[in-house]
């Protein structure tokens, strides 16, 4: 492969080197000097961007160029002033929530706040409801159908029977997905099902993340059998909301956003105002109690 230039789609990122996957060979880069000139005001190559590189002797490469990003997960610098976007992963197509129907019991309020962060960062998201083995599909779907309504995917899923696996497949096909859920839901089971190399790669990965601060950050995502990567970013509970004005939130649910323009103040908090469209909406059941809840604990800052 040495001396020409490839496109491809980076993989792996680790302390100033890239793995980038063109055409099923990886090849380990570096960034070219003319990309590292001036001030960035963000992460220059991340995980998941597309790139044209040029390979050199023994395998090794340079990124020339980086294509636009279609979006990113970002989390920007929380100091005074900061304003460094730091690019947990570049174009995912989808955000995968997986959460338990049962043992653990489903907390929603973070379930809420992982869809508010997609919203926010633009990222279509699915639910992956698991362990249907533990009830009756019925109650679960008493659960989690309400999100159903909402418009999100919500695929119902046992790791331990295979039901709902190839629906599951079928969805992560050819796209890249960011896979994220509280400890204990199974994703690591979900993971073994679909293939079962793919739950001890993430797993190692998740483990160097959490080992300490001092620990090098490798971010790295996984190629699925049929097409399509998936990748385990840890650190989605700590995303930060707080670049996030309150009077915004309500844009980032889907059920709110319509009946904002129809309050009758245009600075309406849809607490106690006559006239609010939110509140009228709970009185109908457009809102469900449990959402509103969740959206009055965000904006308030409870849950940031």
């Amino acid at each position: 492969m040495s001396g020409f230039s490839e496109q491809g789609i980076i993989v792996k990122a680790q302390s100033g080197f890239f793995t980038v996957d063109a055409g099923g060979e990886l090849v380990v880069c570096q960034l070219r000097g003319k990309l590292k000139q001036g001030r960035a005001k963000g992460d220059i190559a991340a995980l998941g961007d597309r790139v044209h590189i040029s390979v050199l002797e023994y395998g090794s490469g340079t990124i020339d160029e980086v294509e636009e990003r279609k979006r990113a997960i970002v989390r920007l610098d929380p100091r005074p002033q900061g304003d460094y976007q730091q690019v947990l992963l570049a174009n995912p197509d989808q955000a995968v929530f997986v959460f338990a129907c049962a043992d653990p019991e489903p907390k929603l309020r973070m379930l809420d706040r992982f869809l508010v962060i997609a919203e926010k960062q633009q990222i279509p998201a699915m639910i992956v409801a698991n362990k249907i083995d533990l009830m009756d599909k019925s109650e679960s779907q008493k659960t989690f159908g309400l999100y159903s309504s909402l418009g999100y995917l919500v695929i119902y899923t046992s790791a331990n029977t295979g039901d709902g696996m190839d629906e599951l497949k079928v969805h992560l096909a050819d796209r890249i997905s960011v896979l994220a859920g509280p400890s204990g839901v199974g994703k690591s089971s979900l993971l073994n099902r679909l293939q079962p190399r793919l739950e001890l790669a993430v797993n190692d990965v998740s483990r160097a993340f959490h080992k300490g601060k001092h620990t090098t950050v490798v971010r790295e995502m996984f190629a699925i059998e049929g097409g399509g990567y998936i990748a385990d970013t840890p650190g989605w509970k700590s995303l930060a909301l707080w670049d996030t004005e309150p009077e915004e939130m309500d844009a980032y649910f889907p059920e709110l956003a319509p009946l904002v323009a129809l309050c009758q103040f245009s600075d309406c908090t849809h607490t106690h105002e006559p006239g609010c469209a939110v509140l009228a909406g709970i009185e109908t059941g457009k809102v469900h109690p449990q959402r509103y809840e969740s959206y009055l604990r965000l904006r308030n800052g409870r849950e940031r």
